[in-house]
């Protein structure tokens, strides 16, 4: 073989690696160079797909965000499964410290209502026309609790009456429809009537309807929201209207049997069965058109909502409540309403905005296997009675129900009630006073949010702040309260994270990789970690990591380059460029009705989205914390929107985290939420489609400041665009100075609390927070 063949073999051979080598090198270029440099970091696929050293391949294409709702849905289904199972049925024992759960769960004893009130006219008393003689009715109100009135129809027979009811309607009936049918002709009277033909005393109150309001919520959404939001609902607030109007019935003329029954249609038997359970003054209950399984309770209107109800008490543990005092079960047809509904009747599960800012809810009927068998399963079975009847109320039932009572009267089912009286009707509405008593309840929650500041004020009053150790003491119960009665916790051990990863995307400074880790059975965290290029991975430097959370509906991939960049700036990229290590993970509020519908799910049982999150966090942060090129004391958290609200959330009970950064989302949060007048739905919730974003009390609990207090003495900083529609910069500027007024002036942390305002939107900044990160983590920012 020639010499000259042998030189040009290897110089061909020689241009063929150098071809490729700068093939390779091209593809981690920005741009090519006779194109301009965008904005973002151009990242390009990798094309080794190996996974980081220490970690098992991951396989397979997949989107992680459906794979992670589809088991955090699936893990919250099994511990409904797992609450009904638990639930025992009481004894005669414990029922008054179960009542008294039962009452706190609801918030019954945050507003006092009126025991000793009577009742108001406020309109003339209708004589009866013939075929009613000796039955007068009155259009009543009365002082329910702290400027609340409630609003009903009272029928009083001429006689002694035999004994008091209340017989409460679904929220969407005119109390008059218990007294008279629709129409002109002479016909059967309602139930009301029928009982007061008997010899009771009845009175029917008006509900809060369901009607549609200016903001396309039903009203008792709209009212129940803020309300939640302050540790009570709207069902509290009906209690204690029916509550006080007890005491209003003994306050009248002696009743022959000295007895008060209640019972109610739909709404009204909920209520019935709710009030009748925490008071002993209830002689009796009829529940009519509601009582079955509540395992689907996420399914059902917001306002239905009980948080942690599930955890101890279905309908059978509730009506257990009433011991040996009676509860007639009326198995019926219940009422029929359904707010987003799909074509074929259930309730919509949509993955992209809806029309309406609601909650999907619908009311739900039972077949009678289902009522049969949540009635096994209540205690003191022989105060009990079930029957299943194909319409509501019937005289039947009426007359077994006051048998039950042990109350000596006759229901006459060929009663007729004389109707044509068009005046009579009119003089009867209580319709007209829908408008009133949703807006005295309102104006309630609105009372509450202003009051729940002195609360959360007193609270923190109370912490010591004589030294950083006795703080830290001081705050253990605050940080408990937190985890297990605000965000809910579950006492399952996080598995072995069993780490899957692969080689993602690369730059021409970094390189990233996909990584999985198992939380809990059938859960997963998912995220994106971003390396320097420069970085050994053998351990002998540690690098810093940084956390950097997306928002709503986002994706860890939204904070490393092109995608969104105009909010997140690529963020998580820019910082692994200045050499740090950063993780973006896959936070599961995302796909719309698909996450807020588990918040629901997971209230039921007494827990929050952040329930899962948080653990997922904890997992992210025990494995980051294990690799051999991080810094385990120096993991930090860096969100953006609802990303800002988990680091909020999230580094309170996540001690790993050393320091939290929170961007685009700091607020008076309480006011955000539960703020209903005009000028401020501007900006609160209360009116918009995060349907989800309440948690259950916060505002006697945590607001932003407190939340800061629970990551104190740990560095805490508040990125703040001026224009960002969030909240004006007065209500940030607000609650951000009770937040330094702790760090400088209680705890003398000057160095460690700081917000930078800057002129921009709702979007990462990156300047002087990277400071702050630089500062605090030690590695020098260019």
């Amino acid at each position: 073989m020639s010499p000259n063949f042998l030189c040009t073999a290897i110089s061909g051979l020689l241009t063929l690696a150098l071809s490729v080598f700068l093939s390779c090198e091209l593809s981690a270029q920005p741009v090519p160079p006779d194109q301009p440099v965008p904005p973002w970091p151009v990242l390009k696929p990798s094309r080794d797909r190996q996974p980081l050293p220490g970690t098992q391949p991951l396989l397979g294409e997949h989107d992680f965000a459906d794979v992670i709702l589809d088991g955090v849905d699936q893990f919250l289904q099994q511990k409904i499964d797992q609450s009904k199972r638990n639930r025992s049925r009481p004894d005669a024992q414990s029922s008054g410290d179960r009542r008294t759960r039962f009452g706190n769960q609801l918030g019954l004893h945050r507003d006092q209502w009126v025991d000793n009130g009577q009742f108001s006219r406020l309109g003339g008393i209708a004589a009866a026309p013939t075929e009613i003689i000796g039955v007068c009715l009155t259009k009543v109100s009365w002082s329910a609790f702290a400027g609340v009135q409630g609003f009903g129809l009272l029928l009083q027979p001429a006689k002694t009456p035999v004994a008091n009811v209340i017989l409460i309607p679904d929220a969407d009936q005119d109390p008059l429809e218990f007294v008279v049918a629709a129409g002109n002709e002479p016909s059967n009277g309602g139930p009301a009537w029928a009982l007061a033909n008997a010899g009771c005393r009845v009175l029917i109150p008006l509900l809060v309807d369901r009607s549609i309001n200016r903001y396309r919520l039903t009203e008792r959404e709209w009212l129940h929201r803020p309300a939640w939001e302050l540790g009570r609902t709207l069902t509290t607030y009906e209690m204690h209207q029916v509550r006080a109007a007890i005491g209003c019935l003994q306050r009248l003329p002696a009743t022959g049997s000295g007895k008060c029954l209640l019972g109610g249609w739909g709404e009204g038997g909920r209520l019935a069965m709710y009030v009748g359970a925490v008071d002993q003054r209830v002689a009796g209950t009829l529940i009519s058109g509601y009582f079955g399984p509540r395992d689907s309770l996420w399914t059902e209107p917001a306002e239905r909502s009980v948080f942690g109800l599930l955890n101890e008490f279905g309908d059978a543990e509730i009506v257990s409540l009433l011991g040996n005092r009676g509860a007639f079960i009326e198995h019926c047809p219940g009422p029929t309403f359904g707010y987003r509904l799909d074509e074929d009747g259930e309730i919509q599960i949509l993955t992209t905005p809806a029309g309406l800012p609601g909650k999907p809810g619908k009311l739900p009927q039972f077949d009678a296997q289902a009522v049969n068998d949540e009635a096994q399963r209540i205690a003191n079975r022989d105060a009990i009675e079930l029957i299943h009847r194909p319409s509501p109320l019937s005289s039947e039932t009426l007359q077994a129900w006051l048998n039950l009572s042990g109350v000596a009267a006759t229901i006459d089912p060929n009663a007729v009630v004389n109707a044509s009286d068009q005046t009579l009707r009119q003089s009867l509405q209580l319709r007209p006073y829908q408008e009133r008593l949703v807006e005295q309840l309102r104006r309630h929650n609105q009372w509450a949010l202003n009051d729940s500041r002195r609360i959360r004020q007193a609270r923190m009053k109370a912490l010591d702040t004589s030294s950083i150790d006795a703080y830290a003491d001081a705050c253990e119960p605050l940080r408990r309260e937190f985890a297990e009665q605000v965000i809910g916790q579950f006492d399952d051990k996080l598995l072995p994270a069993n780490a899957r990863s692969r080689k993602y995307q690369e730059g021409p400074l970094t390189v990233s990789y996909e990584v999985t880790l198992d939380v809990f059975p059938g859960v997963i965290a998912y995220g994106i970690l971003t390396l320097p290029k420069d970085l050994s991975m053998e351990g002998t430097e540690k690098r810093p990591v940084i956390v950097c959370q997306h928002g709503l509906e986002g994706r860890p991939q939204d904070v490393i380059g092109e995608s969104k960049f105009k909010a997140y700036a690529a963020f998580a990229t820019r910082l692994a460029e200045r050499g740090f290590v950063t993780f973006a993970p896959q936070n599961f509020y995302i796909k719309q009705d698909r996450f807020r519908l588990m918040q629901f799910k997971s209230n039921s049982i007494g827990r929050t989205l952040f329930s899962v999150i948080v653990p997922q966090h904890r997992q992210i942060t025990d494995w980051l914390a294990e690799l051999p090129f991080v810094d385990d004391r120096k993991i930090a958290f860096y969100g953006l929107s609802y990303g800002g609200k988990s680091a909020m959330r999230i580094p309170p009970l996540v001690p790993r985290y050393c320091l939290s950064i929170c961007s685009a989302d700091f607020n008076e949060w309480i006011w955000k939420n539960a703020a209903t007048d005009p000028a401020s739905l501007r900006y609160s919730y209360a009116n918009k489609g995060e349907y989800e974003i309440f948690e259950f009390n916060l505002g006697n609990t945590f607001n932003y400041a407190e939340m800061a207090a629970l990551i104190a003495p740990r560095p805490f900083m508040v990125e703040r665009g001026h224009f960002d529609g969030v909240a004006p910069d007065e209500t940030v500027a607000y609650e951000f100075a009770k937040v330094r007024n702790l760090y400088q002036a209680r705890l003398g942390l000057e160095d460690r609390c700081e917000i930078e305002w800057f002129v921009g939107p709702h979007q990462i900044n990156g300047v002087q927070t990277f400071e702050f990160l630089e500062k605090h983590l030690g590695i020098a920012i260019p």
